[in-house]
């Protein structure tokens, strides 16, 4: 069974997800369903067949979270240092044409989230940052072709 990288708040907002789903979500989805079915002939029932839809929906998303806690490798950041570049690490980058900067973390697959500058380990990016230090310069292949970076900094927050 591969283990998943992740920090020690990835791992608390699945499991904030797995409660939500099993002590919230299915004892409501689950009154839907008994509420439907009290209006009669199911075949037609339209709410019916929304609410175990749902209920299909929800259970599936509980077993692939409580897959994935049962195979989190929690790395603690904070326990990290060092100049090379490795899971964990905020890097400061700029953009070798544009000199725009950007910082990202580096994140497991189910904490990541560009918008919060947290990028997957398993992101081209990511991958092409992994072993470079301070002052490297890093080519990263996008949908727009290829990019060019030069690492600025290299922080463990």
């Amino acid at each position: 069974m591969e283990k998943l990288p992740m920090t020690a708040a990835g791992l608390t907002q699945l499991e904030d997800e797995l409660r939500q789903r099993q002590a919230v979500d299915r004892p409501r989805i689950i009154s839907q369903i008994a509420e439907a079915r009290g209006h009669g002939d199911l075949s037609e029932n339209a709410e019916y067949h929304a609410a175990k839809e749902q209920q299909s929906l929800n259970e599936g998303r509980i077993a692939e979270l409580e897959d994935k806690i049962s195979r989190a490798e929690i790395i603690d950041v904070s326990k990290l240092s060092g100049d090379t570049i490795t899971f964990g690490a905020t890097v400061t980058l700029v953009d070798e044409d544009t000199d725009e900067k950007r910082k990202f973390q580096i994140v497991g697959e189910t904490e990541a989230d560009a918008k919060a500058g947290k990028i997957s380990i398993t992101s081209p990016i990511a991958r092409a940052l992994i072993g470079k230090k301070k002052g490297a310069s890093v080519e990263v292949m996008t949908p727009k072709g290829a990019k060019g970076y030069e690492v600025l900094k290299v922080d463990w927050v």
